[in-house]
Formats: C-alpha cells, structure tokens, sequence
C-alpha cells in the first residue's frame, strides 16, 4: 500500500495522487500555497483516495467560516462512503465531532490518535489548532511532547513539530526553550512561518520590542509572500510591537498597508483587523470609517453559531461602524437554547456573552458595568479562542474602562500587574502614570 512521506498507509491512492498529496500537506504545514486545488486534484484523478479528502474537510473546517464549514461537510461525507483503514476511521470520528461543534471532544479524539499513531503529521497539526481554537496551552504544549520521541531530524516534517512544540512552550511561558526551539525549526525549515510567530510570541510576552522588531524585519522575506496565508497575522504582531512603543501612527499605517490591503475576508485575517483597530480606539487614534469596511465583510462570518470567538471580534467592528443592531443579533442568538446543545454553544453562553456585554458597554461609556463584565471575563476568556497576545485586549481594555471609570484604585492595580510582565512598555507605564494621577486627585 502506498504512504505519506512519514509513512501512514493511504487507502485508494495512486502514485501521482500520494505525490499531490504531499505538496499539499506541505503546503499546510507552511501555510504556504494553494492546498485545496491539489487535493481537488487528486480526488478527480483517484476518486476513492480517502485522506484527500479527510484533508480537505480539515482544511475548511479549521477556516472557522459559515460557508466553509459546509465545505467541510460534504468532504466528510464523501470519505465517509470510502473504505478506509482504521487510521483514517479515526479521522473521521475526529471530524464528526469537530463539525458538531464539540472541539473538546475533537481534541480527545486526537489525543488518543496521535498515541496510537505519533507520526501522522495531519493529525498532530490539526490537534494543535484545534487546541489553539479552544485556548488550552496545556495541551498545545503536551501534544508535541508525547510524540516528540518518535520524530529524528531525519523524518520528513520534524521541523514543523518543533514549531508547533515552541508554541505550546510558550503559551504555557517557558519562553526561553520556546525560543530555543523555534530557532532550531526555523534552522532546519527558514519557510516555517509558525515557528517564526512562536518566537515572536516569546518577544511579545517577555515585552523585547526593539528584538522584535528585528526579528520581524529581518526574516521578512521568509514570511510575507503574497501566497502566505499566515502573513497578515505576522504583520498584525509588527503592529502591536509598535502599539507598545508609544506608536500608534506607525500600526496603523500597517493597518491600512499590510493588515489590510487587500480586503481579506478569510476569518482569521478579520480578527487581526477588528483586534487592531479596537486597539487604536483605545490608544486615541482617529479610525475614520475604516469600521465601516471591515463591518460589512464580516456580515458574511458572525452568525453567532459556528466560533464566538470570531463573533466577538466582529462585535468591535459593528460597534466601531454603528451598527447597533447587529450586536443585539448576535447577544440574542447566543441566548436563543436555554440548554447548550455543544461546545461551541457553551462557549457563547458562558464567555462569549460576558465579553461582547463588556465591550457594548465600553464603547457606549458605561465603563463600570464593562469592568464588572471584563474583569470577571478575563478568567474564563481561555476556554476558547486565541493566544494570550490576543486574548490582552480583555484585559487591556479592562484597563481603560477603569481609568476612564474613576475606578483609581483597580486602574492602578491593573497597571501594576501589567508592569510586572512588561516593566519597560510605554503603554504600561502610561497606564499607571494616568491611574497615579487620578488617585492623587481624588485622595
């Protein structure tokens, strides 16, 4: 039987289709290229070829996108019929439960496949993003260690698990073997754009911004092709690396040059764009109606369903745009079952809901009732969604609420906490310096 170029056997494959096959699994590896039109390829060439479309269903499904969830369907559907072996049964069991909105359980499923089968490197990076998409570090960390064993620098693709295991070590913050790691991918594979932004993360989180920078300049080339799809998200940390020197006009030119150019509708490089702009409002940038653009592209996206993390995000658009009604449809399909019928409905009730109040609240300057909602949302905001770069407009956010709350006392102290992990940024320190004020006038 034939295989990948790890050696997993490949049900109904010919010897043209395993070689399309591995571009495009390469391709997702480096989120470089076009994936779909190969595995497309290879589907019309050997109709019975069981993991292109096992792929392809992950591929869309990973898109955290309305349409592109269907996609996702019918490819499963489609393997579903195939005689598989019991490697890609597996995968099938993962995606019926990824597609029911149960990505916990998803993730379960993966665990236990990438034990039995610790080199299908399909599965280990799926897992990771499924482990991103919920926010569990722990696991983002632990997947790559409990295989790592069964990888040598001699198997095809070990660079792309050191990269994934340098961002589980960063999310759980051990920042140095994180860097170290991500250095010794990026060594052995310079196109690795995830382990490019793992190090990346580790500059963000441990407040180097002048390395940063360089890091991001340096490797430029390596990580902002056209055909990148991960290049929007790398500029976006360019960006916030400028936010934290004091330098809001530079983000966003990067705004209106890289992180938005082009108009993407592809999910991911919206959140970048609402994120980013939330962040400028709240540095007293003048956004003019940029609000307005990104608001209509995410109509497309935020049914309130499918990932509240994204509706979240494109709940700072509609408020930017004025686009009050919106919000109410999207608070109002969260409350819609009274009882979660999956993973992704609790995760709207629970923390979805509290996020998309607190910032309502927040743009409508009722600053006491957003701290209430973020301060106690920025304890559960990691049940799903995002990285804790991302996830620091909660608390950033909080932060502005209470200063422009009166609410001295909890300003000052969540200046404080910020300053103990990043003592040197300028927004911090400006933070404290504007809470301190305002303490000493109201004592």
């Amino acid at each position: 039987m034939l295989s990948d170029q790890q050696g997993n056997h490949l049900s109904g494959a010919t010897p043209e289709t395993v070689e399309l096959y591995n571009q495009a699994v390469t391709t997702f590896n480096l989120y470089r290229g076009d994936p779909f039109t190969l595995l497309d390829n290879a589907t019309e060439q050997a109709p019975g070829f069981g993991m292109a479309y096992v792929l392809n269903a992950y591929l869309y499904a990973m898109a955290t996108e309305p349409a592109a969830n269907a996609a996702a369907q019918q490819y499963l559907e489609k393997a579903k019929v195939l005689s598989l072996n019991k490697r890609e049964y597996s995968h099938i069991a993962t995606l019926n439960q990824l597609l029911s909105g149960n990505w916990t359980a998803a993730a379960i499923a993966l665990d236990h496949h990438n034990a039995a089968y610790p080199q299908d490197l399909v599965g280990l990076q799926v897992g990771h993003l499924i482990d991103f998409y919920r926010a569990n570090a722990r696991n983002l960390r632990d997947r790559m260690a409990r295989v790592l064993k069964h990888w040598s620098p001699e198997t095809p693709g070990y660079s792309i698990v050191l990269g994934m295991y340098s961002f589980g070590l960063e999310e759980c913050g051990h920042y140095a073997k994180a860097e170290e790691t991500g250095r010794q991918a990026i060594a052995l594979e310079p196109l690795d754009c995830w382990a490019h932004h793992a190090v990346t993360h580790v500059m963000e989180m441990q407040g180097r911004v002048q390395d940063g920078i360089g890091w991001m300049t340096t490797r430029e080339p390596y990580w902002s092709g056209d055909d990148n799809f991960f290049k929007v998200h790398n500029w976006w940390h360019l960006a916030l690396y400028h936010l934290d020197l004091g330098q809001p006009e530079t983000a966003l030119a990067l705004y209106d040059g890289q992180v938005r150019k082009d108009r993407s509708s592809v999910a991911l490089d919206m959140v970048d764009a609402s994120a980013l702009l939330w962040r400028l409002e709240l540095s007293g940038c003048e956004v003019a109606d940029r609000w307005q653009e990104l608001a209509k592209v995410w109509d497309q996206h935020a049914d309130g369903k499918l990932y509240p993390f994204n509706d979240w995000h494109a709940v700072m658009a509609y408020l930017g745009a004025g686009r009050h009604d919106e919000v109410e449809r999207l608070l109002t399909t969260f409350l819609q079952e009274n009882t979660p019928r999956n993973e992704v409905e609790l995760w709207a009730r629970q923390t979805g809901l509290p996020l998309i109040e607190g910032f309502k609240a927040f743009w409508h300057g009722d600053y006491k009732t957003a701290a209430d909602h973020l301060y106690k949302a920025r304890y559960i905001a990691n049940s799903f969604g995002g990285s804790h770069a991302q996830r620091d407009i909660i608390d950033w956010t909080l932060t502005e609420a209470a200063l422009r709350g009166n609410l001295t006392d909890l300003a000052q102290a969540l200046a404080n906490e910020r300053l103990a992990l990043k003592p040197h940024s300028i927004m911090n320190l400006s933070f404290l310096s504007r809470a301190s004020s305002a303490g000493s006038t109201s004592r």
